[in-house]
């Protein structure tokens, strides 16, 4: 399963994506690719629309060629076309805050459609331990 987790910087997918990570990796195969990370990896710092997208292609292939039983991968995402061309099979948008640090990325945020949780407040642990039971049955 390749999970999406999204939403604005500082919004706290970081802190979501790691927590899910220590607790799935329990009982079953699990990746995480967080995108600054994965920026630093690539020498990639292009946050031009082309930039975002190219980005958006590099997390899906990391997912896919993944092989484990999950894959949490949790970026930005923040126009439309880089959730498609990642194609998550379950996403979580973080709409935690109104804007983040950067204004280039406030500016050109499209909210979601068809996020399969929106998360609108920072979670305490039991409320991610809850949100584990709706990825994994």
């Amino acid at each position: 399963m390749k999970i999406l987790i999204m939403g604005l910087p500082g919004s706290g997918k970081t802190t979501l994506a790691k927590h899910l990570y220590k607790q799935i990796k329990k009982k079953n195969t699990i990746q995480w690719f967080n995108a600054d990370t994965i920026r630093e990896i690539f020498n990639d710092w292009d946050f031009s629309e082309q930039g975002r997208i190219n980005q958006a292609k590099r997390m899906k292939v990391l997912a896919e060629d993944s092989g484990t039983d999950y894959v949490i991968c949790d970026f930005v995402a923040p126009i439309e076309e880089s959730r498609k061309i990642f194609d998550a099979d379950f996403t979580i948008w973080l709409n935690t805050i109104d804007e983040g640090r950067y204004e280039d990325t406030n500016k050109v945020f499209e909210s979601p459609s068809n996020a399969d949780i929106v998360i609108d407040h920072f979670y305490n642990e039991k409320e991610m331990d809850e949100l584990i039971n709706v990825i994994t049955s």
